[in-house]
């Protein structure tokens, strides 16, 4: 089970996570929404690790060992994995050799055999087609000249080879199509039903037209201060983000 208990985080000495707690089982979707500025960015990158985000109080551990000030690197081999919002274009390294790179040094790090090259291109090629990519972007510089939509199908083929126990899927929705939207909702099923948690970020509730999560929360100013089940994306839609958080503090 992936946890943070009471979390608090600095960002420029400012405080913008002020005491947040969540479970997370093996299996289960998470969505964390709130309004732009409400945290859920920085709770993304402070239980990854990123130095920039700095712990002030609070644990984040995974089944049952604190992680809370171990390196992103350690955090990554222990399964907590980060996909982008913005992935960054990495010219003269093909999607081939990204992948197979990144995959040998997780299956070494946890002491595990990785897929033999023949394996993994085949492999490779079967999940570029579930996520509705030709098998020539194996070949191609990862990320570089994809569209936006592109390069997050391939935040979601990276944690699949990966296989993180928890993924944080940090608003990878914003700014797909409805049918690119279909496919990344398809693949965070994917990683659920393989028994991995997920805690997704969003703004938006279109994502959850297709796929149900098994818990939201609510964010404003740095605290969820609601939880429910996916039934509470249509009380945003009618109350709105303000009218939650006032309910809930008064």
């Amino acid at each position: 089970m992936f946890q943070i208990k009471n979390l608090k985080v600095d960002v420029n000495e400012k405080h913008i996570l002020q005491g947040v707690s969540l479970k997370i089982k093996p299996g289960e979707i998470h969505v964390v929404m709130g309004p732009n500025g409400s945290g859920k960015s920085t709770l993304a990158n402070a239980i990854a690790g990123n130095p920039k985000y700095k712990t002030t109080d609070g644990k984040i551990a995974l089944g049952g060992e604190d992680l809370t000030h171990a390196r992103p690197d350690h955090r990554a081999q222990k399964g907590i994995l980060l996909a982008f919002q913005y992935p960054k274009e990495i010219p003269g390294v093909s999607v081939l050799n990204f992948l197979q790179t990144a995959h040998k040094a997780i299956c070494k790090a946890r002491k595990i055999a990785p897929m033999n090259p023949i394996e993994f291109r085949k492999a490779l090629r079967e999940r570029l087609a579930k996520f509705g990519l030709d098998a020539t972007f194996m070949n191609r510089s990862m990320n570089e000249g994809f569209s936006g939509g592109e390069k997050k199908k391939l935040e979601m083929i990276q944690l699949s080879f990966l296989e993180p126990k928890i993924a944080i899927i940090d608003e990878i929705d914003s700014g797909l199509d409805i049918d690119a939207l279909k496919v990344i909702a398809g693949g965070i099923k994917f990683l659920a039903y393989g028994g991995r948690g997920v805690l997704l970020i969003t703004h938006y509730k279109r994502i959850l037209q297709y796929l149900k999560p098994d818990f939201i929360h609510v964010m404003v100013c740095g605290r969820i201060v609601k939880s429910g089940s996916h039934k509470l994306a249509d009380e945003l839609e009618r109350k709105g983000y303000k009218n939650i958080h006032h309910k809930t503090s008064s």
